[in-house]
């Protein structure tokens, strides 16, 4: 049995607000933070209408496939989201040419899954690692936090940049995830904190190695109903999250770590809709936790979803409304997937158009995902006049 640790032990290094931590380990001042998405929301706000809607999409691609997206990338989805387990010969050169083809200063976001145990991609090019439950109960955090940044670097080297991961939901069960268990394994374990100190210690890693972390799945799916991938489910009630279930998220928040994955589970006493699309769990994010980095949405193609007669660009809308900053979606062969976020972006534009939310909602989507991969000083003065010009182009 693993002796328990202070949360402080993993404190070594801070994760900086836009997922990349400073050359000297140290946080990001405040200041610093509020200048980067000042400098984002200046960037965005001489976009077109399908500019922004496009950078708050993602779009999804098999790894065997993602030579399939260089529509995407010239488009300007703030995302490309790459499943399957073996990527194919030549797939860092690839994502870098798909990176090179964005418009200036706004190469997308490349994000995978890589948790560990049985829910890794990119197999044959990133090591094993254990489940996040063994990692809990055999790793020290300096372990945990060696485990992550290794990650990062060998995710890193082929041009992925962002990781799915850690899940921070409390889940004790030493069971794969499944229909009625949406984490087990992929859990830290069912004390909030040693998931806080963990969980925590591996987005460190991630961070020291130009990876950015994603804790998920808020507000915590641990003890859920069921898993929203299969089903419509519910988290345990609201009061039970807040006594528990938040502290790894205050952990990672206090470290700096800087993006966030909604849950597409409703919260009793919180909210009837999924977490994903309702405004009143983005608020608790905002305001009551004070976070203030990139929020995404789980699968909006999930089945907790869609079961409730929702489709992917309808339930963007309520999620972007609600305060997501960027929509995901499961895995479709390409030229559907391209489909699917140009049909997702233009309901983002016909919704402003109609009042359903403002441009300034979209203005501020957008540059949450612009500031999440800022790094230095703000290159406005460099890329503007291509800014300007690229969504001129694009009307």
């Amino acid at each position: 049995m693993r002796r328990v640790r202070l949360l402080a032990a993993t404190a070594l290094l801070v994760v900086s607000s836009f997922g990349v931590a400073d050359a000297a380990g140290v946080a990001p001042s405040a200041s610093s933070i509020t200048s980067r998405l000042a400098c984002a929301r200046s960037i965005v706000s001489s976009w077109s209408l399908p500019r922004l809607a496009n950078e708050t999409v993602a779009v999804s691609v098999d790894a065997a496939h993602v030579g399939a997206m260089a529509p995407a990338a010239i488009a300007g989805f703030g995302g490309l989201l790459v499943f399957g387990g073996l990527a194919p010969l030549g797939f860092g050169p690839t994502v870098a040419r798909l990176r090179a083809m964005s418009p200036p200063g706004t190469t997308m976001l490349v994000m995978t899954d890589e948790e560990g145990g049985g829910v890794r991609r990119l197999t044959n090019l990133v090591g094993a690692f254990p489940w996040a439950q063994t990692m809990g109960r055999q790793l020290r955090a300096n372990q945990i936090q060696s485990v992550g940044e290794r990650v990062g670097r060998q995710l890193l080297a082929v041009g992925v940049n962002v990781d799915l991961a850690p899940v921070v939901d409390l889940d004790g069960r030493a069971v794969w995830p499944g229909p009625t268990d949406p984490d087990g394994l992929r859990s830290f374990g069912a004390s909030p904190a040693l998931v806080a100190s963990d969980a925590t210690a591996f987005a460190t890693g991630l961070a020291r190695a130009g990876v950015l972390a994603v804790v998920k799945h808020f507000p915590g799916l641990g003890g859920a109903t069921g898993n929203t991938d299969n089903a419509p489910a519910a988290t345990r009630p609201w009061p039970e999250l807040r006594a528990g279930a938040l502290a790894p998220y205050r952990a990672a928040f206090a470290a700096g770590v800087s993006a966030v994955m909604v849950a597409n589970a409703r919260v009793p006493g919180l909210s009837a809709e999924p977490a994903s699309l309702s405004p009143s769990v983005m608020r608790v994010l905002r305001e009551s936790l004070g976070f203030r980095g990139l929020i995404m949405t789980d699968a909006l193609s999930a089945v907790a979803i869609s079961a409730l007669g929702f489709s992917v660009p309808a339930a963007a809308v309520l999620a972007i409304g609600a305060g997501a900053d960027l929509v995901l979606s499961g895995p479709l062969e390409p030229a559907a997937s391209l489909a699917l976020a140009r049909a997702t972006a233009s309901a983002l534009v016909h919704a402003v158009i109609t009042g359903t939310f403002t441009r300034a909602t979209l203005d501020e989507a957008a540059a949450e995902v612009v500031a999440a991969r800022l790094t230095g000083a703000c290159p406005l003065n460099n890329v503007t006049a291509h800014y300007v010009s690229a969504s001129r182009r694009r009307p």
